[in-house]
């Protein structure tokens, strides 16, 4: 018994139970619209874009998160999603100066990471698909190296893609290719284990004064321990990086809710689901958001 007992611990503490929103940049693709409030404060539909990748990382059953912020913008989300425990969740934040790649987000979570596995989601991505919770089931449950979800698009040419052997091992990477390289646009969902704080302090800026997610990927990759999951055909990913991307996404949101009946991320509705809160959470929930027809489906996820 004690050796079972120590094995399911063991399994345990390999699972990622961590994650980090990375919620700064400037925006600046969506100004004027951005100077005054972030970006993933903004509706997508009937919610804010930010419900949207915490609702992602709830799915995975991940409870500890870590949402990094633009400087002096900290209030604005404190006021949306204060601490989690509404959600049965833990939600603490870091301020951001200024945008240095996505890698950075690892050296500012350093002491929130501690030497555990973790998840990273950009704040603007936009992920939908029935088969979704088993691929972010198969991604939690990694043990070392890292993990990217790949989608298949049409003008590849536009995003880091990845060129792939026996289904999901990555042979190689390139960043918005000019000549056909693959159509697997890399995400913005990746899982790395407790190696990435060190390869993170390992990368030198690029020519545009950054750290590149695409050489953290590298460093893993060259030591053949990087792997891909796949949004399947059913499936939908949306960057909501462009004005045109974001109302697009909008559109989809409004169009799958009205026809189903059913909300994409709401919040309390997945915590409710894992039972992290009870039927008393919702209720003051509806009274946190007043009348307004977000909380009108709540009183239905309850009846």
């Amino acid at each position: 018994f004690k050796k079972k007992g120590y094995h399911k611990q063991t399994w345990i503490n390999k699972m990622i139970n961590k994650a980090i929103i990375l919620a700064g940049g400037m925006g600046t693709r969506m100004s004027p619209l951005t100077k005054a409030v972030n970006k993933q404060l903004l509706p997508i539909y009937d919610k804010p874009l930010i419900f949207y990748p915490l609702s992602i990382l709830m799915l995975a059953k991940i409870k500890d998160i870590l949402i990094i912020v633009n400087k002096g913008q900290l209030n604005q989300y404190k006021k949306l999603l204060p601490d989690g425990k509404n959600l049965g969740i833990n939600i603490n934040y870091k301020e951001q100066n200024y945008p240095k790649g996505l890698p950075d987000a690892f050296l500012l979570g350093e002491r929130f990471i501690n030497k555990n596995n973790v998840a990273l989601i950009l704040g603007d991505n936009f992920f939908y698909g029935q088969s979704l919770s088993a691929t972010l089931k198969n991604c939690i449950n990694i043990k070392n190296g890292a993990k990217v979800i790949l989608h298949k698009v049409s003008k590849p040419e536009l995003f880091g893609v990845a060129k792939i052997k026996n289904k999901n091992k990555i042979l190689s990477i390139k960043e918005k290719p000019k000549k056909f390289f693959s159509d697997l646009a890399i995400t913005g969902l990746y899982f790395f284990d407790k190696n990435v704080v060190k390869y993170s302090k390992e990368l030198k800026p690029s020519k545009r004064g950054e750290l590149e997610i695409t050489d953290l990927l590298n460093k893993y990759r060259k030591k053949n321990k990087l792997s891909a999951e796949f949004i399947g055909r059913g499936g939908a990913w949306l960057d909501t990086g462009s004005i045109e991307d974001f109302y697009n996404t909008s559109a989809f949101v409004s169009n799958i809710e009205k026809r189903q009946g059913l909300k994409i991320a709401c919040l309390e509705e997945i915590a409710f689901n894992n039972k992290w809160i009870g039927k008393k959470d919702i209720l003051n929930s509806i009274k946190f958001y007043g009348n307004c027809e977000y909380s009108n489906y709540l009183k239905k996820v309850i009846l």
